[in-house]
């Protein structure tokens, strides 16, 4: 199964969502559309997209706002596409938090390489432990970031999305321990209200996958009371 990146699309004009709707989604992302900025602001929570393509001036809220509310509690990518040509809103969304600004008209070839390199961008700074290649590598784990893809021994790990998210968020901080809420919060969202028992049956079928002996990890540990945390990586 191909794990696509998903963005949200946030963009009130119909021709301008549809045509990057349809150049994303022939390019194997996963898109969602909300035309307003109360839309974008409930969907960025719900859904946790990879990366926000936002146009700056939506008709109930300024796009420039939802920069500054995202940035508080996330550091999703945020490529702008914005009709507002002046210097000063570029240096103004930038400043906010935007990872990059597009003037619109663009084509297809320049909104695309403008989404990759975000991404690779949020990649690369996000994690420190993946080498040159974009992969975190301990033992026969690999996590390669670039596909999307979980291996051990050579063998992809056929993980749903919220599986290799909890497996790629942990082995970005590989060693380190993440609580039961701090995961919960990265892969469900900040208003996600819930016990840990979503979590726990997540984490039972990532270890019935990669696991040789569940009961006895290898890879991904349990701190009792607390959260889990990732093999180092080589």
């Amino acid at each position: 199964m191909e794990l696509k990146y998903n963005v949200l699309v946030v963009e009130d004009e119909k021709n301008i969502a549809s045509f990057i709707r349809t150049v994303l989604e022939a390019n194997s992302f996963n898109v969602i559309v909300a035309k307003n900025g109360g839309e974008a602001e409930l969907m960025i929570k719900s859904h946790l997209p990879d990366i926000i393509i936002l146009d700056l001036g939506l008709p109930d809220i300024d796009g420039m706002s939802i920069i500054k509310s995202v940035r508080q509690w996330s550091t999703v990518p945020i490529v702008v596409v914005s009709a507002r040509t002046d210097e000063n809103d570029k240096v103004e969304a930038l400043d906010a938090g935007a990872d990059d600004y597009v003037t619109k008209p663009f084509g297809t070839a320049e909104l695309l390489a403008r989404v990759r390199t975000a991404l690779r961008h949020a990649r690369n700074s996000e994690s420190p432990l993946a080498g040159s290649d974009g992969k975190f590598v301990s033992g026969e784990l690999t996590v390669d970031y670039d596909k999307r893809r979980v291996y051990i021994g050579g063998n992809d790990i056929h993980l749903t999305q919220n599986e290799y998210k909890i497996v790629s968020l942990l082995s970005k901080c590989a060693g380190k321990v993440l609580t039961y809420d701090n995961i919960m919060k990265q892969i469900w969202g900040p208003n996600f209200q819930s016990d840990n028992q979503i979590l726990r049956v997540n984490m039972a079928n990532i270890r019935r996958k990669m696991e040789e002996d569940p009961a006895e990890p290898k890879y991904i540990f349990t701190e009792l009371g607390v959260g889990y945390r990732m093999i180092e990586a080589e």
